[in-house]
């Protein structure tokens, strides 16, 4: 009798609890989180800095506990903190694209744990088209940055070609429209 294959289940433990990832989300997840991967990872070419979608553990409190989360999209600059498949230091920017099923702990839990580990930046991406900036000010994220693509331009409030940049990486800049391009 052959030997089964053990299937891949990706998790993510928060405060003890372990997260069954699985299965994948919808391909509009992927495809936005593979449009903002695509431009960061430009424009960190010849940069110290690297980008990760969807396959580094970040171990947020290291020295707390042994949790872990799977951000979407996450760029870390300080190389010494890798160790096989996951990073323990300090992320400089990190988003998330919400799913029905992962909505309220990107909102809450994992905002938390990012702002407690001192990530600098972090985004909410809505697949219908929202994006929210925040950035971490005196150890608390502010919102700063709320935006819902209108890619009609006969519509007054079009703003598909409205420009965003990373804070800590403001030669990185894309459009709204480039961010959902392909949905």
């Amino acid at each position: 009798m052959p030997l089964l294959k053990e299937e891949y289940r990706k998790q993510e433990k928060m405060n003890g609890i372990v997260y069954d990832m699985s299965p994948s989300p919808n391909y509009r997840h992927g495809i936005i989180n593979n449009n903002i991967n695509t431009i960061i990872k430009i424009g960190l070419k010849n940069s110290l800095c690297l980008v990760f979608m969807e396959n580094l553990d970040f171990k947020y409190h290291p020295e707390e506990n042994d949790d872990y989360v799977v951000p979407d999209i996450m760029v870390i600059c300080d190389r010494k903190h890798l160790k096989g498949g996951s990073y323990s230091g300090v992320p400089k920017f990190i988003a998330e694209t919400l799913s029905p099923s992962t909505v309220m702990k990107d909102r809450t839990e994992k905002m938390a744990a990012y702002e407690k580990a001192g990530v600098e930046e972090y985004w909410i991406v809505s697949q219908q088209g929202a994006v929210e900036i925040y950035y971490l000010e005196n150890g608390k994220y502010i919102l700063r940055y709320s935006y819902i693509l209108e890619n009609d331009k006969e519509e007054e409030h079009y703003n598909a070609e409205t420009v965003i940049s990373l804070r800590g990486f403001p030669h990185i800049t894309m459009t709204l429209g480039e961010i959902f391009e392909g949905l």
